[in-house]
């Protein structure tokens, strides 16, 4: 019970942060980080594929409605969410059990970095190039994406390192 209202706050305090403060950051038009997926990325790993999937799409669904984006985010987000296990079992063996939540304790610190690093590429692609929905402005687009990865990247694994679990 108190792993859900966990993930409930979490929910709220990255959704508030994001749509308040993140979302009015535009440095060159270039970097927008997206900490939201931090949500996303701190469920159970062994959290049921459906109740991830919805909880993705919700998530998304929310910042798309206050970034007047309709439906960029619910889909990058659900993707993620769907490539997530595979993600996970591409740089740890989680033992039969356990059901760690991801961070540099329960994979390792090398492990973890991988993980988030890939994770974060994969959704500000997928949401750069859906809002672009043209390969005309391609290097514009991938400078985009890998600036604001950098500074995605940065922020959570910040956050995350000031947590022990």
């Amino acid at each position: 019970m108190l792993r859900v209202i966990q993930n409930i706050f979490l929910f709220i305090i990255l959704v508030l942060v994001q749509v308040l403060v993140l979302n009015n950051i535009q440095f060159l038009g270039f970097v927008n980080p997206y900490i939201y997926i931090l949500f996303v990325l701190s469920l159970p790993v062994r959290m049921k594929r459906w109740l991830t999937l919805i909880l993705a799409f919700v998530l998304g669904l929310t910042i798309d409605s206050f970034s007047n984006t309709p439906g960029m985010h619910a889909f990058a987000t659900v993707l993620i969410a769907y490539l997530r296990n595979g993600i996970i079992h591409l740089f740890t063996s989680i033992e039969e059990g356990n059901n760690p939540i991801p961070s540099f304790y329960s994979f390792g610190v090398g492990a973890f970095v991988k993980y988030v690093v890939i994770m974060v590429i994969i959704h500000h692609s997928a949401l750069f190039l859906l809002e672009s929905f043209s390969l005309t402005n391609i290097w514009l687009v991938s400078l985009k994406i890998i600036i604001s990865s950098f500074v995605t990247i940065l922020m959570i694994l910040g956050i995350k390192s000031m947590f022990k679990k």
